[in-house]
């Protein structure tokens, strides 16, 4: 019988152990880690809504998100990046669909003056919206109590309308690149908000009126006037700052005016001089000339939620 190098074999021993301690580690490491966030289509009568669930949904809080006017679920997830961003955060992020006349594509919100089928045939998107937060509240374990809304364009004008007449409902509200019809709209009661326009946006004009390249005949609110609708329930008295993000050579800059009362921010204004049509950071964004790098429009959206958490 061939005799065994002992050299060789205390070299076999080691190693056996370090494979033996590299397995444990990594079923340990397994075992430990929190569950993947999931991505859930959800059909709720004749409508339906995207969930994404952070690793413990039981007790997070919600995020609704609103896609812009011929926009789906989809599309506003992947562009915005919202999904993944707000679950790393804790959040359970819904994507409610609008409606609209080709099935799941070219989807709106009625905000009253805007926009498409779902504005002129009257749709009941304020109810739709309360029985997704009911929905995803009893199906989840999420923390109905803990609302946010936030969206783009139409989305924007709904998330608005939605919590200026349920401000009971919505812990903070965030709109980018849409106003809110605030000449019929009153804000019921004090709601933090966060507006994000720019001052070039065509379609929905800064200040108010037709957009040049608006895609409807609608004369749309003025920033400046949403601004005063939702400061004008806030408690007083209130400090008003301002400051700039310095340009990143794209032909834009960042104006940021917050409303203060007891060392919160109950409002902010982010102006982006030069700004278009856009959710700042969105792959649209950052693939066209001319948009915004200073901001990134999901992570301001978030930053701003979490001081209302």
């Amino acid at each position: 019988m061939t005799a065994v190098d002992p050299t060789f074999a205390r070299l076999a021993r080691i190693q056996t152990a370090r494979s033996v301690l590299v397995w444990a580690a990594m079923i340990l490491a397994a075992l430990t880690l929190p569950a993947l966030a999931r991505t859930e289509r959800v059909e709720l009568g004749d409508r339906w809504y995207l969930v994404d669930l952070p690793s413990q949904p039981k007790g997070a809080p919600i995020i609704l998100a609103l896609h812009g006017g011929g926009g789906d679920p989809g599309q506003f997830a992947r562009s915005s990046g919202l999904a993944k961003a707000g679950t790393a955060k804790g959040y359970a992020v819904v994507f409610p669909a609008g409606t609209g006349r080709k099935g799941d594509r070219l989807l709106t919100w009625n905000a009253g003056y805007c926009c498409g089928s779902a504005a002129r045939k009257g749709v009941a998107d304020e109810a739709f919206l309360k029985a997704v937060i009911a929905d995803v509240t009893a199906r989840y374990g999420v923390d109905g109590g803990r609302v946010f809304l936030t969206g783009m364009s139409n989305g924007s004008m709904m998330s608005e309308t939605f919590a200026a007449r349920n401000p009971r409902l919505v812990r903070a509200v965030a709109g980018v690149s849409g106003t809110m019809d605030s000449g019929r709209v009153a804000v019921r009661g004090p709601v933090p908000a966060l507006i994000v326009h720019g001052t070039a946006d065509s379609r929905v004009p800064y200040a108010g009126g037709q957009g040049d390249s608006s895609l409807t005949r609608t004369d749309f609110a003025s920033v400046a006037s949403v601004v005063q609708a939702f400061l004008a329930p806030q408690p007083g008295p209130l400090a008003q700052t301002k400051r700039r993000i310095d340009a990143k050579d794209d032909g834009t800059a960042v104006e940021v005016t917050d409303w203060v009362a007891g060392g919160r921010v109950r409002l902010r204004l982010m102006t982006v001089e030069g700004g278009e049509h856009v959710w700042p950071g969105s792959r649209k964004a950052r693939l066209d000339s001319g948009k915004t790098r200073e901001i990134d429009a999901t992570q301001e959206v978030l930053r701003f939620f979490d001081g209302w958490r």
